[in-house]
């Protein structure tokens, strides 16, 4: 009788291209297996696709395979793109290689493919992870001469954007921005939150905003701990918070693992996270400063704030930075939970449930994941004066309807025709999409 294997499989790049590494966690019925590499130049969609190839590889072609990737290049490329690409002989198609090579190892093999969003704190997507980079650090290591700002880049390649487009600008609009198209089908992708500036400690995941607003900072932010009890030594071990302005996320965001020096105890029940995960993970010194700095002058919002807050102003306190709640203030949305919800479950996953938030796998608690789901509970909690001031506001234009003179304007708008040699050009670019996808063009006449 077969038997199921989970794998985890993750890829990293420092410069992508640059130096690269790829690793896969694998969970049998008896063991756990870890397997790493790296290229000293390479891509991070190449490190993703060879973390899946020799994850398949390693296991028996007997078993069932249950794959966790955080990269929609794979999953989709796999599962969907890689039938039009055989269509046309795999014309265009970049890192043709490594696709031929995972369709051959795929081959007779019962496999279930998922995506799972990167750096949201999940215990099996964060080892592998782990295992990349330990596989970029192995091949740096491994390097003698040249150093790696001699290596020379492949020169870019310059394409038309909807032609290497391989699915005819049909994806997902809620694609995470890790996966948003500059980084499923280009080999010039930005780098993944964990090539950190060298000023910072490398395990520190600060991910730039990608929405600029101007206002009041504020952050969701949740920790996990080693116990309850910060007054008996208990300590943080995650933190996780994710930057709002205005009531939009900005997209910037902060996690961290670290070392508690000392075991995790029974807590590993609520968060899934185990003293050998956290053994290489920096000591809360080495991170104090920065996470002080990211947070200083913020408006933090948490659900039972005061047990976040003791822990963060105990360890800031700790390495002689001061108490966090002396430059920032604080939102606690149990609180305020409890005072529009009296005498209900006012949990954070009652809440959930109650404001209708799409679900998410909770199995363990996760700092950046809890983060993530209170930033819903809490724009859904505090939306109600926002839809009222609509209600009044179109209450009031309804009332001062006959008060209001309109105006209609004829206006006619100048039409420009293109001329002769723009439409032979978008004729041309019509005939080479469609030989090089074998389908009709949108654009097409």
């Amino acid at each position: 009788m077969s038997h199921t294997i989970t794998l985890y499989v993750d890829g990293a790049c420092r410069g992508n291209p640059g130096l690269g590494g790829w690793g896969a966690y694998i969970l049998t019925e008896n063991a756990k297996h870890e397997l790493c590499g790296g290229e000293p130049n390479t891509t991070n969609n190449r490190m993703e696709l060879t973390a899946a190839i020799e994850g398949i590889l390693f296991c028996p072609h007997t078993a069932k395979l249950i794959i966790w990737t955080d990269s929609n290049y794979v999953k989709q490329g796999i599962t969907e793109w890689i039938h039009g690409w055989k269509k046309k002989d795999w014309k265009g198609v970049k890192n043709p290689d490594l696709w031929q090579k995972l369709d051959q190892v795929c081959q007779g093999r019962e496999i279930e493919w998922n995506w799972i969003k990167g750096h949201a704190g999940h215990a099996g997507n964060e080892k592998a992870d782990q295992l990349a980079n330990r596989g970029a650090d192995q091949t740096q290591a491994q390097l003698k001469n040249p150093p790696m700002q001699d290596i020379k880049k492949p020169q870019a390649e310059s394409s038309d954007w909807l032609l290497d487009d391989p699915f005819g600008l049909d994806f997902d609009a809620d694609d995470e921005q890790t996966d948003s198209f500059e980084n499923i089908e280009s080999e010039s992708e930005k780098p993944e939150p964990n090539s950190a500036p060298s000023s910072i400690h490398p395990q520190i995941k600060i991910t730039p905003a990608t929405l600029e607003q101007h206002g009041q900072r504020q952050f969701i932010l949740d920790t996990e701990t080693t116990g309850f009890y910060y007054q008996d030594g208990d300590r943080i071990i995650e933190v996780g918070a994710i930057e709002m302005i205005n009531r939009k996320l900005t997209g910037s965001s902060i996690h961290i693992y670290i070392n508690p020096e000392k075991p995790v105890g029974d807590s590993v029940q609520v968060h899934g996270i185990t003293d050998e995960f956290l053994t290489d993970k920096p000591k809360y010194a080495e991170i104090a400063q920065v996470l002080f700095d990211y947070l200083k002058g913020g408006e933090i919002i948490a659900h039972n704030a005061s047990f976040d807050m003791n822990f963060l102003n105990m360890e800031f306190q700790r390495v002689g930075l001061g108490a966090l709640s002396d430059v920032c203030s604080v939102i606690d949305t149990l609180a305020l939970a409890k005072s529009k919800h009296p005498g209900q479950k006012n949990s954070l996953d009652a809440l959930v449930r109650r404001y209708e938030i799409p679900a998410r796998d909770r199995t363990f608690h996760g700092a950046l994941l809890d983060a993530e789901i209170l930033s819903d509970v809490y724009l859904a909690m505090t939306g109600g004066q926002v839809s009222f001031d609509m209600d009044a506001l179109s209450q009031n234009d309804q009332q001062n309807e006959t008060s209001i003179r309109r105006v209609q304007f004829d206006v006619t708008l100048p039409v420009i025709l293109p001329s002769a040699e723009e439409n032979e050009a978008h004729e041309n670019w019509v005939k080479q999409y469609q030989e090089k996808n074998g389908e009709p063009c949108l654009f097409a006449k």
